[in-house]
This record gives C-alpha cells, structure tokens and sequence, in this order.
C-alpha cells in the first residue's frame, strides 16, 4: 500500500500563498521566491499590489530593479538605495499613489527628480532624498525646487539631505513660501546661516507690510533639523522668533575657520532659544571636523540664563562648548526634572563633581553620552549609575576610566549599548560585566583599550550561553590575535557587526574561523556577519580572499580590508560580490550605534542571501577565474 505524500506548502492555494508573502518584506518575499516556480509566480503576483517596498540593504542597477517595480496603484511607501541609479530610474520609483518616499544616495540624480516628485506625487507625506545632484554635471535648478515644494501640497515630513546652498538665495524664501502648511518637520543636510535667517524671517517671501506678530512662512514647524557653516546668535533668534512651536531643535556646524563674533554662538544667542518654553529636544554640536574648534563665547552664563525656560526638555546634546563647567551642566540637570537623554561631546572642563548629587535629582536617565570628557574618572561613573534605566552609556575616549567604573556599570541590568573606546580597564575588569550586563547587550565597544589581552574573549564570553550581542568593537587592540578570534567563533554568538581593524596579531586564521563559524548546536546556521572590519590587520595575506568569497559569510554587505595586501584580490572579491561594499582607503564603515540609539537593538536585519541570487540573472563572478566559485549559480529569470 502506498504511503500518501505529505502536503507541501506550495500546494495551497496562490490566492492564500500570496496573502501569506505580503505580510513579509521585499527581502523575505524574493528569498522565498527563489525556492520554486510557484512561490516565484506568487512574488510577481503580489509585487503588483504590495503597499510598501523597502531595499536599502543594497544598491540595485536600474536593469534589476525594474521588474521588481510594476505598476502598482495601491503603493504607499517607497525606501531604495539609488547609488547605481540616475534619472532614467525616475519614471519608476515616482508613483501617484505614494504617501513616503525615501531615495538614499541619489548623486547621479538631477534637479528633474525633484520637479518630477512636485508633478507626480501629490498625496505625499514624508519625503528623505540623499545626496542629490552630488556628482559632476549634475545640477538642481531653483524652477525644481519650486515645482517640489508646490506640487507636495500634503507634505509633512521633508529631509532633503544635500547642499541647499547651491540654489540662489534671494529667490530662496520666495520659493520656501509655497511650501505645504502642514510641513512639521524639516531636515537639511548644508544650508548657510545666512540663507537660515533669510528663509525664517517673518513676512519673508510676503508682499504684505512688515508685521512683527506674523509668523515665518513655515509656522508650523515643530521639528527643524539644519547643518550649517556657523551658528550663531542672528540665527537661533531667528529660528526662536519665526518658528512659535518648535519642540525639536537640532543644528550643527563645522567651521573651516575660528569664527569671528558675528559669526558666532554667545551666551546672549543661547538666552534667545526656547522663550516660549516649548522645546523637549535640544541640540548645539560644533563638529571638529576641519578644524580644531569650540563656542568660545559661551560660558555656565549662557546655560544659566537658558535654564528657567528648560523645564520641559527631555533631551540635551550638547558639544564643543569647552568653557562650560560643571555648574553649568548641573543648573541643566537640576532645571529638567524630565530629562532622559544627556549628550556632551569635547566637554574639556566637565569633572567628577558634574554628577557628585545627581542621586538627589528625580532624573530618570536612559541615554548618557560623555564622549571625549577626559577628566571624568570612575567616581562619576559610580554617581552616574545610580539611575539605574540606563540603557546607552558613551563613554568613548574618557582615558581616566578603569575597572572601578567597570564595577560600578555592572549594577545596570537594563544596559543595552556601552561604549568605552580608550580606557584603562583590564581583562580582569571586564569580569564585572559578566554576572549580568552581557546579559542585556546589544552593543560593546572595547576600541583602543590596550591593556586587553586574548583574556578578555573568555572571560568575556566562555560559557555565556545565548546572547543578545549583536555588534561588538574589538579595533586597535595590539594583544588581540589569532586565538582571542578563535574563541569567540566558538562561542557561537550570532554577530551581525564585528569590527577589528588595526589589530596587527590578526591574521588568516582569524578569518576562516569566523567562515566557518555556526551559531547552533546542530550546526545549521552559518555564519550571520553583516560588517566586517579588518582594515589594517597586520597578518592578512592573499590566501584570506579565499575565505571571502561566497559560499563563506553569505550575508555580509560591507568589508574593510587592506588595498595594498592584493589589490587586483580586492578589485576582483568586489567584482564577484557585487552587492558587498569593500572598503580599502580607512573608512569606518556603518552607522556609529550611539546615532543609532534609539532604535539599534530593535532593528530587524533581513534575510537577504537568497534574494542576490534572485537578482543577479548570471553568474556573477566570471569576471576574475582566481576568485570564480567552483559553485553552479542558477539563472533565475523573472
């Protein structure tokens, strides 16, 4: 007698296959469709209807994103990494019927992206553009600009992450003025402060008489975002004058020059913001980017005299201002009964004492970052953890930091991001995160604390069992080798960011441990790696690539790597991988988690080995036969 088939999952009906696939992402709907025909029918069924459509894992040339973007009436939102992409992608990413369009790295995009988002999309909602017009021979017009801004009548939400600048500044404000009312946020990757006070001036753009009550042409902004190449006092006044119901305000600068006192932030300027009292989130950064450079002209005054009106902020960040002391820092603590993020960046004069009382406050601090306040020792680290909420702790480059502060972190049973790049702990102090914190960690960066060993693997990670640590920071530790690597591949814990450049004791060994790596027991899974960082590893050799190249790390997506070991090895792994970003030059790769913060350890990462494969209609790597895998690709054929 015959022993009936078991019932196979693509048997059931296409109609509840399809219901089922739209439930899942682009990513998960386009691995599945590469199992078989039925599954791949059910994707180009539902891709005709699907809501939302989210790539931005990678960057897809217009030939593979194109069947994968048909007619679709019913489309809502819209996410794509564009970096492969230019204008002749518009006439399919733009559609009526979206409501959120986000296009990251359009540097090969024109001004036509923008006039072509104005005509087409008029029920939008929320738009983030990325670099736009960035490469040469493209240009943004000002008639672009305005065909946007007027034909977006419901936009809410607009990041425009690239140089506004460019665009003439007395036409700006005219054109600013046909901007959607019901725009509450605004984000602009480069404006100058000029052009800032010109657009936010009342009765800009207006034909009508000076009136001192009306408000600026964008009244209803509560969320402004802006990097510029100075704040300063005519700028935050304007900003505090024009927009009566702002909550949110974040402005940055990065001065090629030491700016003169016009051009500056002084503690009169910082009297000006938040007169209304309305602001909940509040951010000053002066970048050191180009140059070695602070708020000068700002003082514990300044803070003082901003203090009475900061009673609802929630969040401060603050940077660069190197003349602010302890008292200062503490009026604000004491002021924001509702603070729960803390940020101070270059704070050169900050000590112990900042935090000597702050038990005595009803401050229920989640987010502290401390990030180059290098006269902070372990006694503020134990004041600090009296809030015992915390859940992200910077303390990146504080160098007095040693086992003491480890000890005192070790009560923070909720701790799910701790950076502290630059300290003195040892192996030994390390043992303190170990009966609990390891526990709750999404994210550990240990760079350049020197006196870590090979040790502070085991003692670390041995016997740990599961684990929520996702992303770890091993870089610029001279004793880190081989064996430290090999432990922690067999410690099995399902990395998706590991980082460990300029490690000169790393070598090949530690590479083919971590592509050979599973995260269970059975064996089943092999290794999770998404960002691999291995620039400057003193024992990488040729024979490393080998290692690199599929069917090992299946999902990475972004590799750092020494150009000078084999450059034509290099050249080739890119060419065989054409969805890995490999950097050679140094540069960090990813999102640093403390930006990342808010929403790190929640995030979901896709399955997305399946889907290259999906994509890529030939095999890929027959452009190099020492890198060619000895693998068959199939051809998938939409």
């Amino acid at each position: 007698m015959a022993t009936p088939a078991e019932p196979r999952l693509d048997q059931l009906p296409h109609a509840l296959l399809s219901t089922i696939m739209t439930k899942l992402d682009i990513s998960s709907i386009c691995s599945l469709s590469s199992t078989c025909s039925t599954f791949r029918s059910c994707a180009k069924h539902i891709l005709s209807f699907l809501p939302n459509f989210h790539l931005i894992d990678i960057a897809p040339s217009g030939d593979l994103l194109t069947p994968l973007l048909p007619p679709n009436p019913y489309m809502k939102s819209l996410k794509v990494d564009c970096d492969r992409l230019d204008d002749s992608a518009i006439s399919y990413l733009v559609k009526p019927s979206l409501h959120e369009l986000s296009l990251f790295n359009c540097s090969d995009f024109s001004g036509k992206l923008l006039s072509q988002i104005g005509s087409q999309c008029k029920d939008l909602r929320s738009l983030y553009l990325g670099s736009v017009a960035e490469k040469r021979g493209r240009a943004i017009h000002m008639s672009d600009l305005e065909e946007l801004l007027t034909g977006c009548s419901q936009l809410e939400v607009l990041i425009m992450m690239f140089d506004v600048s460019l665009f003439l500044r007395q036409n700006l404000a005219r054109v600013w003025a046909s901007a959607s009312e019901k725009l509450i946020s605004l984000e602009i990757g480069y404006i100058s402060s000029v052009t800032v006070i010109e657009l936010f001036s009342s009765n800009s753009g207006s034909h009508q008489p000076p009136n001192p009550i009306q408000p600026s042409i964008l009244p209803g902004i509560l969320k402004l975002c802006l990097s510029v190449n100075y704040i300063t006092d005519a700028m935050v006044a304007t900003i505090s004058t024009g927009l009566i119901f702002l909550t949110h305000l974040d402005l940055r600068d990065a001065p090629f020059v030491e700016p003169r006192i016009t051009f500056d932030l002084t503690n009169a300027g910082l009297q000006q913001i938040n007169q209304l009292g309305r602001l909940k989130h509040l951010s000053l950064i002066r970048s050191q980017e180009f140059i070695i450079c602070y708020f000068r002209r700002v003082n514990d005054l300044g803070l003082l005299l901003m203090a009475d009106k900061c009673t609802n902020m929630e969040s401060i960040c603050l940077g660069g201002f190197c003349r602010v002391t302890d008292t200062g820092i503490k009026t604000m603590l004491h002021s924001c009964s509702r603070l729960y993020k803390l940020k101070v960046t270059h704070g050169t004069q900050l000590t112990d004492l900042v935090f000597h009382d702050i038990s005595a406050t009803s401050l229920t601090l989640t987010h502290v970052s401390l990030r180059w306040c290098k006269l902070l020792t372990n006694h503020a680290v134990l004041s600090l953890t009296s809030n015992r909420e915390l859940k992200v702790l910077d303390l990146r480059d504080c160098r007095s930091l040693g086992d003491e502060a480890l000890r005192a972190i070790g009560v923070l049973l909720k701790l799910k991001i701790l950076l502290i790049d630059g300290s003195d702990i040892t192996d030994a102090g390390l043992s303190y995160l170990r009966p609990t914190v390891i526990n709750s960690l999404y994210a550990l960066s240990l760079r350049g604390c020197k006196r870590l060993t090979d040790k502070c693997i085991t003692i670390l990670f041995d016997g740990c069992g599961k684990l929520e640590l996702r992303d770890l920071d091993l870089s610029n530790l001279p004793n880190l080798s081989d064996n430290g690597v090999l432990q922690l591949a067999k410690s099995r814990i399902p990395f998706l960011d590991l980082r460990m450049r300029q490690c000169p004791l790393i070598g090949d060994t530690s590479i083919m441990a971590l592509a050979s790596m599973m995260t269970d027991d059975a064996g089943w899974h092999e290794s999770g790696l998404r960002l691999l960082d291995l620039y400057n590893c003193g024992g990488i050799t040729p024979l490393a690539f080998r290692w690199l190249k599929k069917p090992y790390f299946p999902r990475l997506k972004w590799l750092g790597v020494t150009g000078s070991v084999n450059r034509d090895m290099v050249d080739a792994l890119a060419r065989s991988r054409p969805f890995l970003y490999v950097a050679c030059d140094g540069e960090e790769l990813g999102p640093d988690p403390c930006d990342m913060s808010d929403g790190l350890y929640t995030h979901d990462y896709d399955e997305v080995d399946e889907f290259e494969q999906w994509l890529l209609e030939a095999d890929v790597n027959e452009d190099d036969e020492e890198m060619e895998d000895d693998e068959n690709v199939e051809e998938l054929i939409m």
